[in-house]
């Protein structure tokens, strides 16, 4: 007996020995939603006022459809904050300002079709394609080594993409690393996160973590802890494997009745004045501090950027609003109380 307790303790001691030393650091992010125009002072002050650290700047480009292989970016019809110039003062007013970046390129389909059911319909195509996506992707490399931008994205839930080219994708991460120097990850889907088999190649292992985790109306506190028990072990394993942190490159709830049975699904489309008749604000601020709970304390959980926020704060959100966004809700104060108990 005395010799099995000392067994015990020689692997937990074993185990925790081998484990990485992580960072403290968490990102307490918000996904900043582009402007028409310039970034200015009191749009940042909202952000500091809920204990953001972190930003993630979306420049999109644009495709037809799944199996378009033309990219359109950085043109002059899209908002100035979705070019590199727009772009670029945003990161030089939020640095100025005492928030860290991340830069996020990512696709936009037109009608709003899932961009990880992309597919070319030829090699030529393909190639067509990935010469576009792989000049899109270093402009924005290049400017976040300019502007020291600390954390890159190389893509947002491009399953398909990755799994029909990783060579592409291996040269790409290849590429990047030699025109960028800081931290480097990629954002798949949550019901793919542990098919993505590049990690290793990776910074941290990102994740759009829109699991479902009830679905109840309005599920209690226990209900939602209980429906993320085995994401949550699923993550930690994945983490335990590559020796890296997860991240949330996105994570977020809309306000209303059963947002966390499908928490991807948007707003549907009023006409009119119509308001919404399913608002729950207590739901959005419970889900979220759920998430709070249960993983901003673990040490290889490395924080996430909340989808999503509007520049313009005094009109975003309020209590009509059923979209992503906390401002103007009660989630808003959930938000400021657990990044304030992260503050780097």
């Amino acid at each position: 007996m005395k010799f099995n307790f000392w067994l015990i303790i020689a692997v937990t001691l074993f185990h925790y020995s081998c484990q990485p030393d992580f960072p403290k650091l968490k990102y307490n992010g918000s996904s900043l939603v582009a402007s028409r125009d310039s970034l200015k002072i009191e749009h940042i002050l909202p952000l500091k006022n809920v204990n953001a650290n972190t930003v993630a700047l979306m420049p999109f480009a644009f495709l037809q459809d799944l199996n378009s292989p033309e990219l359109h970016f950085n043109h002059e019809r899209q908002w100035w904050g979705e070019r590199v110039d727009g772009v670029q003062q945003n990161i030089q007013v939020l640095q100025e300002n005492g928030i860290k970046i991340m830069l996020k390129p990512q696709i936009w389909i037109w009608h709003g079709e899932f961009t990880g059911d992309l597919n070319m319909t030829s090699e030529e195509h393909w190639q067509t394609f990935e010469n576009s996506y792989l000049e899109y992707i270093l402009l924005y490399a290049e400017l976040a080594e300019k502007e020291q931008i600390s954390l890159f994205c190389i893509g947002t839930e491009l399953y398909n993409f990755t799994e029909k080219r990783p060579e592409f994708w291996q040269k790409m991460i290849a590429e990047v690393r030699k025109v960028y120097s800081g931290k480097i990850t990629y954002a798949e889907n949550w019901d793919k996160v542990d098919q993505f088999e590049l990690w290793d190649e990776l910074d941290f292992i990102g994740v759009d973590a829109y699991f479902p985790v009830s679905e109840s109306k309005d599920p209690t506190e226990a209900e939602l802890i209980a429906g993320w028990k085995s994401h949550k072990k699923m993550l930690q394993q994945l983490s335990s494997t590559y020796k890296k942190q997860i991240l949330f490159t996105e994570y977020g709830y809309r306000n209303v009745d059963f947002a966390t049975k499908e928490p991807w699904q948007a707003s549907t489309r009023r006409r009119g004045d119509q308001l919404p008749e399913n608002l729950n604000e207590e739901l959005q601020a419970k889900a979220l501090q759920v998430i709070y709970d249960e993983f901003w304390q673990e040490n290889w959980f490395a924080g996430g950027f909340l989808w999503k926020w509007h520049h313009d704060h005094e009109r975003a959100g309020g209590k009509q609003n059923d979209r992503f966004t906390p401002q103007n809700k009660l989630a808003e104060k959930t938000v400021k109380v657990n990044y304030g108990k992260y503050v780097n």
